[in-house]
């Protein structure tokens, strides 16, 4: 008996886990977003589902959620799936984990594929740190608003939007976090499959008529900041991390990284305060 997370493919059937093919064959109950598209995506993978299934989707979480947990209290084991991608990742399921978490129920998840990290891993964008905004608000004003909230964040800022919305988002984008580099990620992993990098003025252009398909867009983070330091503190800091088990080397690099100022000058001030002691 569990609550079972399980991500489902964002394109390709094939990319679909042995383990979730066992387990669209052995749930007891499977709550979709869409109940057709589980039907196809069973179809595609030669799966026979014998369980109940059921929808949930935004418009009867709030409904639904009751019954899918008096199901796991019974001791059924309850799959839940969206269209694409892991639920509750801007889709549908926080509700549901949330209610059976603070009910003490089990829950656990089938990992599989997400667009965030995907369209991340091709960016070529740096992916040590990133956040995830899911979709920006619709209307302009309350866009660039929640884009102005960005301006400072330095890690790299991975977005969905809607193809009809892309070219203004694009444009937006530009004007309130400034030119940067940026990557527009279609139908990835599909047939159509489009990966196109730029600046977000570029992609904004580029983007300004009809787009079809699924969009994820990637945009680098804010250019650090550089501040006054002496080199007794750049060697401080550096005395700190590597105190903590980071390699000096690495902590070097961090160091410059967080201040805005050349990594050579931070080992240098490493290297002088090191002769003087």
């Amino acid at each position: 008996m569990s609550l079972v997370l399980a991500g489902v493919p964002i394109g390709r059937a094939g990319d679909a886990s042995a383990r979730l093919v066992e387990c669209l064959g052995t749930a007891d109950v499977i709550a979709a977003e869409d109940t057709r598209r589980l039907t196809r995506l069973c179809h595609d993978l030669g799966v026979t589902y014998s369980g109940r299934l059921v929808s949930y989707f935004e418009g009867n979480e709030a409904e639904r959620t009751p019954q899918l947990l008096a199901a796991l209290r019974e001791g059924q084991t309850v799959l839940l799936v969206t269209d694409a991608g892991m639920p509750s990742v801007s889709d549908p399921g926080f509700r549901l984990v949330a209610a059976a978490a603070a009910a003490e129920l089990p829950v656990t998840c089938l990992p599989g594929p997400s667009a965030v990290t995907a369209a991340l891993a091709v960016s070529g964008l740096p992916s040590d740190r990133f956040c995830f905004e899911g979709f920006l608000p619709r209307k302009a004003g309350e866009r660039r608003a929640r884009l102005s909230s960005l301006v400072a964040e330095r890690r790299t800022a991975v977005f969905f939007e809607a193809p009809h919305r892309l070219g203004a988002t694009l444009a937006d984008m530009a004007a309130v976090l400034g030119d940067r580099r940026a990557v527009v990620c279609r139908e990835l992993t599909k047939t159509h499959e489009e990966i196109v990098r730029g600046t977000l003025a570029e992609l904004a252009e580029r983007f300004s008529g009809e787009v079809l398909g699924e969009v994820t867009v990637v945009v680098e983070g804010a250019a650090p900041v550089a501040v006054e330091a002496t080199p007794e503190e750049l060697a401080r800091l550096v005395a700190v991390r590597e105190a903590s088990g980071e390699p000096r080397k690495e902590a070097i690099t961090g160091v410059a990284r967080e201040l805005g100022v050349p990594k050579r000058e931070v080992y240098e001030a490493v290297v002088s305060l090191r002769s003087q002691s």
